[in-house]
Formats: structure tokens, C-alpha cells, sequence
């Protein structure tokens, strides 16, 4: 079973919940894809025993065979080529952005001349590790790499269909979040209780009714903001599965890399309880 914790947005605690889960249930494996601040080893601490560096494929144009017909600029979705000089005359030139690349490979694929190669490009690491019997990868992006969902795929790769799978997915709904949360069996949505965190919530919701991926709320920092949050998950009919007080101990131990099961062992009791709810809900065994 795979189950992803997701937030609309930074700072609701959806790392908190994903760590402390795991650490409840034991026997899991953690995938932080969250690779652009991946930040679940600052508390899990596993011993990294693997280091892959990730490449994405980018085109390497051969001039001496292309005629500057600008089929690679038609075809390119991402506007990672451009075609300089007449359309099918000599002398122009192709310039390639490699930032703006997804590595489709369309652009050699289509290329008339076969003018067009792919080259590796570094976009940063995948690392793996065992703590306590837990299996824990993670990616890391390159400083300045303007798109993860590549490294966040090589991530995914890494899932262990046999085991349960904790995905802590990047916060907000835009192309990396999609990338981490998809294939999940269930999503948990992180938030608290404030216009800023209702408002995300609703754009989070929205993302996975269109991904048609079953989710839940969890409530972090419960007690502070107002009751819209819980207004709009009765009206929308959405499971809000566990909540957990605002704590200045919490957010103490955060600060110092510690778990709230270490400080409050109580706690690993509630988080098994909602694996068991989240079990219930995604007819998982």
C-alpha cells in the first residue's frame, strides 16, 4: 500500500505526520520526495548506505547534418529549442536550453536527419539507507535545476510494492506534488486551521479528485485559527482522520531534529489507529 502526505502548502506539519507515521508503524519504507528541501532524515536519521547520481537525457545537436527545417522546435512541448535563419536553408543555428528540457526525446525522435543525439545531465542524487528495519530514500536536487518531477520519478522507482510505502510529497499543487502523490492508494492531506491553510487546502482537494486518488485530512496545530477547515470538510464530506493539538513541546522538539512519538509516546497509538482508518477508507489490507 502506498500512502502519500501531502499539504496545499509549506509548513503545516505534513512532514511531522509522515515521520511520526512511520516511526508508529515500524516496518515501512519512507520515500521523502520532497526533493528540493528533502528534510525526513533530519529526524528519521537513517545510516545511507547507497548514493546514485541522476542524469536526464538533453539533445546534442549535430550541425553538420541538420538543414534547420525547425521540426525539433514544433515538436518540443517546453520550448527547450530554437531554430535560427529560413526555415529548410543553410546557415542558421539551433540553440538548445537544457534547463527547459524534460527529456521527452521527441525532438530526436522526429528530427528528418537524425541530426539530433541525447546526452546525459546532472539534476542531482538519489540516496538510500536503513534505520531500525525501515528503508529510507531520498532525492536531492542540484542548486539552480528548475524541475524536480525527473528526480522524483527516480525516487518512485525505488518503491517496494510488498512493503507499506510513506511518500512525503513536496507542498502545493503544481507539477511535483502531481508527480509524487500519483499512483498513491491514498492521500493525506496536512493543514491547519486558518484562512491560509483552509484556502490550500481546497486547491490540495480539488488536485486529487482530479487525479481520482482517495484522501483524508489530518489536522496539525488543532485549537489555533477558526472552524472553516472543519466547516468545509463536512460540507465537502471529507474524512478529517486525526488532529493534533497546537503544542509548543511539538514544535520544540521539531526545532531540535526530535520525533513527537519520542516525546510523547502516547501519540504512536493514534498514529497506528490512522493507518488503520486510512486502511478502512482505501479498502486496503
Amino acid at each position: 500500500m502506498i500512502i502519500s502526505v501531502a499539504s496545499g502548502k509549506g509548513g503545516t506539519g505534513k512532514t511531522t505526520i509522515a515521520v511520526n507515521l512511520a516511526l508508529s508503524l515500524g516496518d515501512v519504507q519512507f520515500l521523502d520526495c520532497d526533493v528540493e528541501e528533502p528534510n525526513a532524515h533530519i529526524f528519521l536519521k537513517p545510516c545511507f548506505t547507497d548514493k546514485s547520481t541522476i542524469f536526464v537525457p538533453v539533445p546534442e545537436i549535430d550541425e553538420s547534418k541538420c538543414t534547420y527545417c525547425g521540426k525539433c522546435r514544433e515538436v518540443c512541448a517546453y520550448n527547450a529549442v530554437a531554430v535560427l535563419g529560413a526555415t529548410g536553408a543553410g546557415g542558421g543555428s539551433v540553440l538548445v536550453f537544457p534547463h527547459l528540457c524534460h527529456g521527452c526525446g521527441a525532438c530526436s525522435i522526429f528530427c528528418p536527419e537524425k541530426a539530433i543525439k541525447e546526452t546525459g545531465r546532472e539534476i542531482g542524487v538519489v540516496e538510500s539507507g536503513i534505520k531500525d528495519g525501515m528503508e529510507f530514500v531520498h532525492g536531492r536536487l542540484n542548486v539552480g535545476e528548475a524541475m524536480s518531477p525527473p528526480l522524483i520519478r527516480k525516487v518512485k522507482e525505488r518503491a517496494d510494492s510488498a512493503r507499506t510505502v510513506i511518500i512525503d510529497a513536496p507542498p502545493g499543487t503544481s507539477c511535483p506534488v502531481i508527480t509524487a502523490v500519483e499512483g498513491s492508494d491514498f492521500c493525506l492531506l496536512v493543514t491547519e486551521p486558518t484562512p491560509f491553510g483552509l484556502n490550500d487546502l481546497v486547491l490540495a482537494a480539488g488536485m486529487l479528485r482530479e487525479l481520482k486518488i482517495p484522501f483524508a485530512v489530518a489536522v496539525n496545530r488543532d485549537g489555533i485559527g477558526d472552524g472553516k477547515v472543519d466547516d468545509y470538510c463536512a460540507g465537502e464530506k471529507i474524512p478529517v482522520l486525526m488532529r493534533i493539538p497546537f503544542s509548543k513541546e511539538i514544535a520544540g522538539a521539531y526545532s531540535r531534529g526530535e520525533t513527537a512519538v519520542s516525546l510523547f509516546p502516547e501519540l504512536a497509538g493514534q498514529f497506528r489507529d490512522l493507518f488503520s482508518r486510512i486502511k478502512s477508507l482505501s479498502g486496503g489490507s
